[in-house]
Order: structure tokens, then C-alpha cells, then sequence
């Protein structure tokens, strides 16, 4: 090859790994409440399991998370780009808006379940069969991970829409890649957290005192961390519902802009959030109705007469 040939390949192969870096930092940054959430829900599956278990159970719904990225949901997003780029918006809105409704739900829920707690009659299924709730536990993660991660590939695929096929494939592998490891690393060290607040205390001395407020802080880190992912949902998923929605998108756009530049980003934060918590309260309103199983009901086929 000459000499020429060479560097200018070396150019475009420079070229294309500035661009996945550079499109990957940007993907990573847009789907933080997502994987905020995601660390929540998972960090939540993990309360009940025996301690020698937890990182096992975390290693297991890694793998899956993986499994929901890498063979499903990435390879169907490339297929849905080459085939159906009109439908990554509209699917991208149909995502932002199950986020929001998640949010809503969410906060609905705790606000209507304050006394259903510590009513269970007889030992809990934990107490009955470790290992079938450990399985339940890592199957319903994988689900709702299933959810989350479309979102974060489909979020990502919207960044790389008009990239060359090489670029958009070392995007969403590599977003999922980071973004696997990122969150679940960081649930591994969040569960156990006791377990070293309890080894600092048990060593005594100078570590006791710091031991003490691990374990008096790490519950709190825990509702925290859900509060948080519970906002970043209807942040993430109102931005996404509202840019699909252009004049209302430019709308909101405008009158930020007219507002002085230091509540520019505060001002876009609460719109977000204003924005996904009127889907949210739409779509959870309109569920509690019964309208959709109403009009399910009406449409389906009806069962033939025996």
C-alpha cells in the first residue's frame, strides 16, 4: 500500500473514532436519567436477597442487561434505521411518554400504598424458597431492564441517525457496553455498603465513627437514589415527547430564550419536567379509567360459541 493510501486511511479510521467518541459522550450525557432510574430499580430488586448472593444476582441481571442490548434491542434499532427511519421518532415519543407515565405512576403509587406495608400473612416467599425468589427477583429485573434499555438505545440511535453504519454500530455497542458496566458496577458497590459501614464498626478505633455513618446514610443514599431516578424519568421522558412535538418544542424553546441567561438550564429542567409530568398524569389518568381495556374489549374478535 503506498504510503499515501496509508495515512489516508489512518485519517478516516482517525476520523470515525473521533466521531463514536464524541457521539457516544453525547448519548451517555442525554440518557443519565434513564440509567439514574436504572440503577434505582435495580439497587431496589436487590432488598431481600442474602447477602452472599447480592453480587451474584447483580452479576446475573448484567449479563442480561447485555443480552437486551447487544442481541435485541441494538441489532433491531440498525434493522429499524435501514428499513423505517420515519418510525424512530414516533417510537422515540411513544418511549418518552411510557417514562413519564412510569414517573407519575411511581409517585402515584407511593402516595396511595402508605398502609399496605407489614400486613403479609405467614413467611414471605424469601423466607420460603430463597433461591425462587432470587430467580423472581432477577427475571423481573431483566424486564424492566429490557424497558429501560430500549429507551437508552433508542435515545442513542436518534444521535446517529445520519452516521455511517460502522459509526452507529461502535455507538449503540459501545453506549452499551458503558452504560452496563457503569450501572451495575455502581449498584455492586451501593448494596454493599453495610457490608463495609458493618467492617469499619467491627474494626473499631478511628474507623468506628465513619462505619456508623455508612450505615446510617446508606438507606438514605438508597430513597434518595429513587426519588432522583424518579424525577430523571419524567425529565427524560418529557424533553423526548416535546421534541417530537416541533411547535410546541420551539414554543417552549422561545420563551426560555426570554428569560435572562443564568435560568436558561433551570428553566429547561422544569419544562422537561413540567412536560413529562402532564403526559405522565394523562396517560395515568386515562389508564385508571379503564378506557383502553374498554375499547380492547370492544375490538377483539369475539370468542366463537361452543
Amino acid at each position: 500500500m503506498p504510503v499515501s493510501g496509508l495515512l489516508a486511511l489512518l485519517d478516516d479510521i482517525a476520523t470515525i473514532a473521533d466521531d463514536v467518541a464524541t457521539l457516544t459522550a453525547l448519548s451517555a450525557k442525554k440518557t443519565t436519567g434513564i440509567v439514574t432510574d436504572d440503577m434505582a430499580v435495580t439497587a431496589e430488586q436487590a432488598i431481600g436477597i442474602r447477602r452472599e448472593r447480592e453480587i451474584p444476582v447483580v452479576v446475573a441481571v448484567a449479563k442480561g442487561s447485555m443480552f437486551n442490548k447487544g442481541v435485541i434491542l441494538a441489532p433491531a434499532a440498525l434493522l429499524l434505521n435501514a428499513v423505517a427511519p420515519w418510525a424512530i421518532t414516533p417510537l422515540l415519543m411513544a418511549g418518552g411518554a411510557f417514562l413519564s407515565f412510569e414517573g407519575v405512576e411511581k409517585i402515584v403509587h407511593k402516595l396511595s400504598h402508605h398502609d399496605e406495608h407489614g400486613h403479609e400473612a405467614g413467611p414471605s416467599l424469601a423466607e420460603r424458597d430463597p433461591e425462587a425468589f432470587e430467580k423472581e427477583r432477577v427475571k423481573g429485573a431483566i424486564r424492566t431492564d429490557l424497558i429501560l434499555s430500549g429507551e437508552i438505545i433508542a435515545i442513542t440511535l436518534g444521535e446517529v441517525t445520519t452516521s455511517p453504519f460502522t459509526v452507529q454500530v461502535a455507538v449503540l455497542y459501545g453506549i452499551s457496553v458503558i452504560m452496563t458496566v457503569g450501572v451495575y458496577g455502581l449498584v455492586a458497590a451501593l448494596i454493599k455498603l453495610d457490608d463495609l459501614g458493618e467492617a469499619l464498626v467491627t474494626r473499631g478505633g478511628s474507623s468506628a465513627g465513619p462505619g456508623r455513618l455508612i450505615l446510617a446514610g446508606a438507606p438514605k443514599l438508597m430513597r434518595a437514589i429513587s426519588i432522583i431516578g424518579t424525577v430523571a424519568m419524567l425529565m427524560v421522558g418529557g424533553h423526548i415527547v416535546r421534541k417530537g412535538i416541533p411547535p410546541l418544542y420551539d414554543a417552549v424553546h422561545h420563551a426560555i430564550e426570554a428569560l435572562p441567561h443564568a435560568l436558561h438550564g433551570v428553566a429547561g429542567i422544569g419544562a422537561d419536567i413540567v412536560s413529562g409530568a402532564v403526559v405522565g398524569l394523562l396517560l395515568v389518568g386515562v389508564a385508571k379509567t379503564g378506557v383502553l381495556q374498554a375499547a380492547w374489549r370492544a375490538v377483539r374478535p369475539a370468542k366463537p360459541k361452543t
